[in-house]
């Protein structure tokens, strides 16, 4: 997945109602930007990061800058918008690049399934079992080398995942698909300190039947592409 505009490098000054941030470009010159983030963003919202802006001319929207990536000193870098996820995703799936399911022909994304809600991803192949993937963007990592998930609490995500276990119990391929956005993570576990109703219910659908996967992530900033699977620490 190619950004559709050059990114151009700024200074994080702050973050702020989660959908904000004040940022310096290298001319010096201070603007706003928004944040495509609801989470918390633990470890990555430090005054002074160096970080990746879109800009954009487009007359419909407000901030004309979007935050993309972050740089972090050791050169490696984690993506803030958790948008891309589903845009890179969608991208390998039509590509058939995804392990595990090539075979599925036809990827339907934003789909209407459970209570109010929509998954990601219904995937639909000749003699296969529909596959109903829920996508999570992966930004957290307090101990070098491993991603953990969530960042926050996330009634949400529980409810996602209760979802996802109605759909294997009904005979349904039942995907929580973490895509960990950070080129500097190996292993994923959950981060159950911070989300213990979140735990509770991820074994819960693990335990009906729910698969999990996790993907790590190209990072430039020229874009963002889907990599190799992650080892599962769970």
């Amino acid at each position: 997945m190619r950004f559709q505009t050059e990114l151009v490098p700024a200074t994080l000054i702050r973050r702020y109602k989660r959908f904000l941030a004040d940022c310096r470009l290298e001319d010096g010159r201070e603007v706003v930007a928004h944040c495509a983030n609801p989470g918390s963003m633990m470890g990555l919202a430090d005054p002074g990061m160096q970080i990746w802006l879109e800009p954009n001319d487009d007359p419909k929207k407000k901030l004309k800058f979007g935050w993309r990536l972050i740089e972090h000193d050791n050169g490696h870098f984690t993506g803030v918008d958790t948008s891309v996820p589903n845009r890179a995703l969608r991208a390998a799936f039509e590509a058939g690049e995804v392990p595990g399911f090539q075979e599925y022909a036809t990827v339907r994304p934003e789909q209407k399934y459970g209570t109010n809600s929509r998954i990601d991803f219904l995937l639909q192949g000749d003699g296969l079992p529909d596959a109903y993937v829920e996508v999570k963007s992966v930004t957290l990592s307090r101990t070098a080398g491993l991603a953990e998930f969530p960042d926050s609490v996330t009634a949400r995500g529980a409810k996602h995942l209760g979802e996802l276990a109605a759909m294997a119990q009904a005979g349904h391929r039942a995907v929580m698909l973490y895509l960990v956005q950070r080129t500097d993570c190996d292993r994923f576990a959950l981060a159950a300190d911070i989300d213990p109703a979140y735990a509770a219910a991820y074994r819960s659908a693990s335990q009906s039947g729910v698969e999990t996967m996790c993907l790590g992530t190209y990072i430039t900033p020229e874009g963002v592409d889907v990599a190799n699977p992650i080892l599962i620490a769970i």
